[in-house]
């Protein structure tokens, strides 16, 4: 069994997060610790990421095989942000004994558009693909500012996610250039579908990586799924709008 690192706060009904590419546990802190003030909160840093060991192949099974691996048998909420919420459905479509309610948090089940699904443009992962290899560290701070760039706090947010990324080692560029990989090719609508446990979408209405419309296209493949779409958010809720994502949590759970 391969290493994965997790970090775990508070107690009561337990709940999973799961971070975006690029990503470890530190961008949680100072939501988890919030949140753990209702809840037993564990955060998990993704296979190649923070201080966990990565898996081979890089896949949403081998990723989810690990992950499930270290946390509790009893029935956990899962909420995955970005990258972690595509990890998040595979996981919920694998393990639904374990997993009793999702959380999809700036998330989308087919991550790039095509002419009947809203989405990511699928030329701007490329680009993402391709400075990597020139320059990660540049390339890394440019999908950063686009997650915050529009906020009126943005550069504040911008800073404290840098600090926290310099806590770890950037992932190698095979395990990032996977991550985009499982961005630009997964396509998790039809385990969206048949998923049985109660679903909870969050969206931030100036999210520049995941359109509002998402919702209403989730919606329509999932009626059950419950929308949320927080205002003057963006593709960081849980950083510029903490309260209102512990509300949506709150009256879900």
């Amino acid at each position: 069994m391969i290493k994965i690192h997790k970090e775990v706060y508070g107690q009561g009904k337990p709940i999973v997060l799961i971070h975006g590419w690029a990503m470890h546990t530190g961008v949680w802190r100072t939501f988890a610790q919030q949140l753990a003030l209702h809840y037993e909160v564990t955060c998990l840093d993704l296979p190649g990421h923070g201080l966990s060991e990565t898996v081979n192949p890089y896949t949403l099974d081998q990723i989810s095989a690990a992950l499930i691996g270290v946390l509790p048998e009893t029935p956990f909420c899962l909420l995955g942000w970005s990258l972690g919420a595509t990890v998040a459905l595979a996981m919920t479509k694998q393990y639904p004994q374990q997993i009793k309610s999702l959380i999809i948090l700036a998330g989308n089940p087919h991550f790039v558009q095509d002419e009947s699904w809203a989405g990511m443009n699928p030329q701007i992962l490329e680009d993402f693909s391709d400075n990597l290899e020139l320059n990660g560290q540049l390339a890394l701070i440019r999908f950063l500012s686009l997650q915050v760039g529009n906020l009126p706090n943005g550069k504040q947010i911008l800073k404290e996610i840098k600090q926290v990324i310099q806590e770890c080692d950037l992932p190698v560029e095979s395990v990032l250039q996977s991550g985009l990989s499982l961005l630009k090719n997964s396509d998790l609508r039809a385990e969206l579908m048949t998923i049985q446990c109660p679903v909870n979408n969050i969206l931030g209405d100036k999210d520049i990586l995941i359109p509002v419309q998402v919702g209403q296209n989730i919606k329509k493949i999932q009626p059950n799924c419950e929308i949320n779409i927080i205002a003057d958010a963006g593709h960081v809720p849980f950083l510029s709008h903490p309260s209102e994502v512990i509300d949506i949590i709150n009256r879900f759970i």
